[in-house]
């Protein structure tokens, strides 16, 4: 009779223990994004995402500055989807001509391959990458208050005002506006740095308060705060007056801001719409338009070069400007002899506000 190996039974028992569970592991279900989507499961969104629901059009995000100039993005939109991105504004001069031709047409590409802001930095251009996608997810977070105001006149909306530069620092105003109502309001920038990290950490959440207290932007100064509370204002405004004609309630439009109006009172007929702040080797340019059937009914410029030579030309360019709005009806405009540099702001502010209105 054949003798037994206890030591031999052993190792053939511990090798089928190690194949069971090898076994085991490879029968384990995938858990990855590929695997979820292929199985039928929809992976999770990713931030700033391209909103859909219809969108159609041009959107300008606000303009971004960098260490190199201002960058600002347009996004052409087609059923909610990116069709096509560039850089109205981009840093020039020396240096920067270089990067910028060789960064804005990859980061433009990039845009509409991700349908989002999360897109990588181009290599060797890492301020224009960042203010890039900071415009682009501004562009994106109005493309995405329109498409809210298109599922209803009670959906809730998030709407991102200008940045308004103040004595001490940018104050920018993000509001959430429901049923015709502020329902929250952040300061999304806000002055820092020594003293004043007190007075933003005291004032912003009165103003926040006050601003979903009173419904539009009409709120007082919170003492001591003056200059803050001027941009917080402002930044509000700026916020309301994105609000798509029909998404809003006069209430949350404010004065003059995208406030409906109509015989009937039923009908929105009359929005005002404030364009982004089109900065200038003179000084800021920022256009706001009143626009009814289709029309633009009033141009005025809310921000404009000023002090010394600048007062002069501004006062004579500024009205003829407003009136050639007016006639045309759109941002095709000629230039202002001897206003180069406001003509070109005006045009491009002028443009933005008319893109928030799908035209």
């Amino acid at each position: 009779m054949r003798k037994s190996h206890p030591v031999r039974r052993a190792v053939l028992a511990g090798a089928a223990t190690v194949s069971g569970i090898v076994l085991l592991l490879s029968l384990k279900p995938a858990s990855d994004p590929g695997s979820a989507q292929a199985a039928g499961q929809a992976p999770p969104a990713a931030a700033g995402q391209a909103p859909q629901g219809g969108v159609n059009g041009a959107v300008t995000g606000d303009a971004a500055q960098t260490q190199y100039g201002a960058v600002q993005v347009r996004l052409t939109m087609n059923n909610g989807k990116i069709t096509q991105a560039e850089a109205v504004q981009a840093p020039k001069g020396g240096r920067s001509d270089q990067i910028t031709a060789s960064s804005v047409p990859r980061l433009n590409q990039a845009a509409v391959t991700a349908q989002s802001a999360e897109i990588d930095a181009v290599s060797g251009a890492t301020y224009t990458s960042a203010g890039y996608k900071k415009s682009l997810q501004s562009a994106l977070d109005k493309a995405k208050a329109s498409a809210g105001s298109q599922q209803g006149a009670g959906g809730a909306q998030t709407l991102t005002g200008d940045v308004a530069q103040t004595q001490y620092g940018p104050v920018q105003v993000r509001v959430t506006v429901a049923g015709g109502k502020i329902t929250k309001a952040e300061a999304v920038q806000a002055p820092k740095g020594g003293r004043s990290d007190q007075i933003t950490s005291s004032s912003v959440p009165r103003l926040n308060q006050a601003a979903v207290a009173a419904g539009n932007a009409q709120i007082d100064a919170v003492s001591g705060a003056t200059y803050t509370s001027a941009g917080y204002k402002k930044s509000l405004q700026s916020a309301l007056d994105k609000a798509p004609a029909g998404g809003g309630s006069s209430q949350a439009a404010g004065s003059g801001g995208g406030q409906a109006a109509g015989s009937g009172g039923g009908q929105a007929a009359t929005r005002t719409l404030t364009g982004s702040v089109a900065q200038t080797q003179y000084g800021p340019v920022q256009v706001r338009v009143t626009v009814a059937g289709g029309k633009i009914t009033k141009a005025e410029a809310v921000q404009a070069p000023k002090g010394g030579r600048s007062d002069q030309i501004t006062s004579s360019s500024v009205p003829r400007l407003n009136q050639a709005a007016v006639a045309a009806g759109n941002a095709q405009i000629d230039a202002v002899s001897g206003a180069t540099y406001t003509s070109a702001g005006y045009k491009q502010s002028l443009q933005s506000a008319l893109d928030q209105a799908g035209g």
